[in-house]
């Protein structure tokens, strides 16, 4: 019985743990009365990493739990096998180092690891997950593509092809993160093999299948393919339909290289749900884009009531972006207003969350300024906004909207020169993306027509149609129309002005786009007018009064709201929120 009282401690440290909730103190007490009583080394060492891994997740003190995780690390090296206690211990130490921003401390205790776990196929692929990882986060890609690439490698000598799928596809996704397209396509044709030909349990399966359509999408969709995207999207929406169906065996795979999970079945779903909002945006179904993105913040609502996961505030964070874009097209500004300071609430509680979107933030604050009409701001939130990318798609998209900025303003021809010749669509177009390069062929249209170059503008214009018919990209094709019947309507070409105007107009419904509605109506009543159709001009005029009254009511509530201030914020992170003025300032929280 030399072991006894030893399993009693652990028996009733164990008891403490799991209770509901947890009895922390009396837990630690128990486990830290084992070691006084100079225990074999084996159990030394696992009840140092138990005191380690019970400091670390449930309290705040740090040092101590660091200690106990470094005696375990460094006691278990001594000891042959004891791999559960010896990876476990350098994985929970790594990430502690991480967390006290000692990363440099981390990956060579993560490199000796991997060093020595490769007889343990379930540690060295998790160890080797972990480091790549952790040079994702410090944006060191090539590296964490080079691990990756290794652990494919390994999994596929040690017979696990479902893992070497999860190393390839995290490769692909970084490889895509990078912009390194030649290297992605012939991986995703592997990718693509792999998943196919792998017989295992069928929700890992369908797993596997989701992270390979997620990449496909959000490469067409980067591409700014909106129609040749379709087929993928179709499958990934039929794939998740699938897994839902799927009840979660615990059958344990025989193979221990194949205990990994790539996300769980809801986060997937939140993720289909993420990417079809994507692709309705870029192609302008502005509606369904409003009826996913609602499904999908509503289950995040869920979700993180349970779960403290930093990628549901992610996901979060990019549904808010696409949905703000879509509300500042339909006309509702003061409703995107209130989510931008949303998503500046979300990056106020994360550091990493902000550096990673704080470009898009002042983009999208930038794209706001122009709806109401505040030209010097949306200048200086595109300014800043293009200081903080380093994003190539992102960097033209900005450009792109501050050259619109600039023609607006009139007298800005210098700088306008200089930015159109570096998005230049005919020549040398820095990104490979095709919603963008038709963007800045109509941003080219939109000038000349403001110089009075309108055979010039017509070119243009026509170059941008092409583009967007092939590819469904229904606001700018609206906008092209709108803008080449205008051109019409001033060259006194009337018949062809209105070719143009009235396929514009029943675009712009069915989008539906506020500004461009506002526009093809004013046009309408002034064709109607000259060509002596009285009614349909007055019929068009009043058109054209009621989309301008909706639009000044929200310009009027949107500049009204304390929100509105943020338009002034070019610096550091977002501001702390603005309190309205009116109603209750008391939390619940605080009366409860």
């Amino acid at each position: 019985g030399g072991e006894s009282w030893y399993l009693a401690l652990l028996g009733l440290a164990e008891h403490f743990r799991t209770s509901s909730p947890p009895k922390v103190r009396l837990c630690v007490h128990c486990l830290q009365a084992v070691l006084p009583r100079k225990p074999p080394a084996r159990m030394e060492a696992r009840t140092h990493l138990q005191l380690g891994s019970v400091l670390y997740h449930h309290t705040r003190n740090g040092d101590q739990a660091r200690g106990h995780l470094e005696k375990a690390w460094l006691i278990s090296q001594q000891i042959p096998q004891f791999e559960d206690v010896k990876f476990e211990a350098a994985s929970l130490l790594s990430e502690l180092y991480c967390q006290e921003n000692s990363v440099d401390t981390a990956k060579p205790l993560l490199r000796k690891a991997i060093q020595i776990s490769q007889q343990t196929p379930y540690w060295h692929c998790r160890l080797l997950f972990q480091l790549a990882q952790l040079h994702t986060l410090e944006k060191d890609l090539v590296s964490a593509c080079d691990l990756l690439g290794v652990g494919a490698e390994y999994a596929r000598v040690v017979g696990s092809e479902y893992t070497r799928a999860l190393f390839l596809l995290s490769k692909g996704m970084l490889l895509l993160m990078e912009r390194k397209l030649q290297e992605v396509h012939p991986l995703l044709t592997l990718c693509g093999q792999i998943v196919e030909n792998w017989q295992g349990n069928p929700i890992q399966k369908e797993s596997l299948r989701v992270f390979f359509l997620v990449l496909q999408v959000t490469h067409y969709l980067d591409a700014g393919q909106v129609k040749s995207v379709k087929p993928c999207l179709k499958q990934l929406q039929q794939c998740i339909q699938t897994i839902s169906t799927l009840h979660d065996d615990e059958i344990l795979p025989s193979n221990p290289a194949d205990l990994f999970h790539w996300l769980p079945k809801e986060h997937m779903c939140v993720l289909v749900y993420l990417v079809t909002v994507m692709h309705s945006m870029q192609a302008g179904y502005l509606e369904k884009a409003q009826k996913y993105t609602d499904k999908a913040l509503m289950q995040l609502e869920k979700l993180k009531m349970l779960d403290c996961s930093p990628i549901l505030s992610s996901f979060q964070v990019i549904l808010l972006e696409h949905i703000i874009m879509c509300r500042l097209v339909t006309g509702h500004k003061a409703t995107a207003l209130q989510e931008i300071s949303q998503v500046c609430q979300l990056c106020q509680q994360s550091p990493r969350l902000f550096s990673n979107h704080a470009a898009q933030l002042h983009t999208l604050l930038g794209l706001y300024c122009i709806s109401v009409n505040c030209m010097d701001n949306a200048e200086a939130q595109f300014t800043t906004a293009l200081r903080l990318t380093t994003h190539q798609e992102l960097w033209a998209f900005i450009v792109t909207n501050l050259a619109s900025v600039y023609i607006r303003e009139g007298n800005r021809h210098q700088e306008l020169y200089s930015l159109l010749e570096r998005i230049n669509p005919d020549h040398n177009f820095p990104v490979s993306s095709h919603c963008l390069r038709a963007a800045a062929f109509y941003i080219r249209g939109l000038f000349s027509f403001f110089q009075g170059r309108y055979n010039e503008a017509k070119r243009f214009l026509r170059e941008t149609l092409k583009m967007s018919n092939a590819e469904d990209l229904n606001r700018l094709t609206a906008c092209s129309l709108v803008l080449l019947g205008h051109i019409f309507y001033v060259l006194g070409n009337h018949r062809e002005s209105n070719n143009m105007v009235v396929p514009a107009m029943q675009l712009a419904s069915k989008i539906p786009d506020m500004s461009v509605q506002l526009w093809s109506s004013a046009l309408l009543r002034d064709l109607n007018k000259a060509c002596g159709n009285a009614m349909d001009a007055h019929e068009a005029a009043q058109m054209h009064q009621n989309f301008s009254q909706q639009l000044l009511q929200d310009h009027i509530e949107a500049c009204s709201l304390p929100e509105h201030n943020l338009i002034t914020w070019t610096d550091g992170p977002p501001p702390v929120q603005f309190q309205a003025q009116n109603g209750p300032t008391t939390s619940l929280a605080s009366l409860l």
